[in-house]
Parts: C-alpha cells; structure tokens; sequence
C-alpha cells in the first residue's frame, strides 16, 4: 500500500479480485504463491493431476511429504497457511470444453499454468466468450514467454499468436525445462495479473515477452 501506484485502492481491488489459475504445477506454482502473498481474495486451482517426486525441482508449492497425493488438495493448505484470509476454491479435473465457460464465468481473470496446446486454445476462446483476461505462460529448457490476451481497446487472443491449431496440437510437448525458468515465468505472469487488477503499469496486451536464461537476452514482440 505504501506504492503510489497500487495504494489502499489497489490493495482493495486485490481483495476483491478472483483469479482462476489452471494447471498448479511449475507455473502455477509461483503465480499461486505470489498472487496469495499479494492478498488476492479467491483463488481457484484446476487440476487433475498427482504430485510426484521427479517434479518437485520447479513445483515449489510442494513437499516430498506430499508426493502421490492430489496437488489441488495440498496447494490450498499451503496457500492458506501463507495467507489465512485467502479463499481457495479447487477443481480437481480437467478444464476443457464441456466446462471452461462454467468455470471461468466465475473469475475475473485467468493465468495460464498448463503444459499442452489444446488446453490453451480452449481457454482463450472461453476467455473471449466470458470476456475476462487471460495471462498466458509457457516455458521450455532454459526458455520462458508471457502474453496477456484478451485485454484493452484491442484485446488479442492465442490463436494471433499461434493460428494454426492443428499444426501446434500435433507438436510433441517438451516438457524438460530447468526449475528456476518456471519461477522466473510465473513471478513475470503474476505481475501482469497484478497490474491488470490494480490498475497500474502497462500489461503484456498484443505483446509477447520472452527470456534465455543462459544469456539473459530478454525481448518484447509486437504481434
């Protein structure tokens, strides 16, 4: 609050704010925690999958005490012992086409912590029909990039960026990826959620941020 730029206002925009974060893994796992430790007031998690020990190096949310068990169930413990006033909702499925729209009707705003293409062309579209911004992440080796679609006077959507659907859903998914990228991209998706909901700074809308951690050569495409 003692930012001139978020203040009191900022602050209560936060509280009132509800985010839905789908995939709690590498991504989502630093979005969730910052975005709690920020005072969001409801956060939701969609997820389908277990938490399992080869992951733990970019999955911070996570113990080898938690290993086998469902992530949703334990990312919201953790996140409510970080922050005792967050509202955590879980959704331990699939998000997909039969229940995006219901899903992301009940948000404000979306931060994209999946690991495949097909998810994401359904959440842009959701996002478009529901009309609410969708922050997108991705990473891969030593390698992350952050968008924001769906947002400002001329609002873009993934399917600008990536337009041929069936050729990027063919693509095998690289998922090797150094821990520390998938911090470092989602603490980048948590600040554009932030701006986007406090009001300040100019967000990631028709622009595409990219990063090599090897060089640490950072650039921001028009598209």
């Amino acid at each position: 609050m003692a930012l001139p730029e978020i203040g009191a206002e900022g602050q209560e925009r936060l509280s009132r704010a509800k985010v839905l974060i789908v995939g709690a893994g590498g991504l989502g796992s630093p979005v969730a925690l910052y975005l709690t430790a920020a005072g969001i007031g409801t956060l939701g998690l969609v997820d389908n999958d277990i938490i399992n020990r080869t992951n733990l190096q970019r999955q911070v949310l996570y113990s080898e005490a938690d290993v086998d068990q469902p992530k949703v169930l334990f990312a919201a413990r953790r996140l409510r012992e970080l922050n005792s006033h967050i509202h955590v909702e879980i959704y331990p499925y699939r998000l997909d086409k039969r229940n995006a729209h219901e899903l992301l009707s009940k948000y404000n705003l979306v931060v994209d912590g999946c690991d495949n293409f097909s998810t994401r062309y359904i959440l842009s579209d959701a996002c478009r029909e529901v009309g609410i911004p969708y922050v997108y992440g991705a990473v891969r080796g030593f390698m992350g990039q952050v968008s924001v679609f769906n947002y400002g006077p001329h609002p873009r959507t993934y399917r600008d960026l990536f337009p041929d659907e069936a050729e990027m859903t063919s693509l095998d998914m690289d998922k090797a990826v150094v821990g520390v990228v998938t911090g470092l991209t989602g603490c980048v998706q948590a600040g554009e959620a932030l701006k986007i909901i406090a009001g300040f700074g100019e967000v990631l809308s028709g622009r595409l941020w990219t990063i090599d951690m090897r060089t640490m050569q950072s650039h921001l495409l028009d598209f």
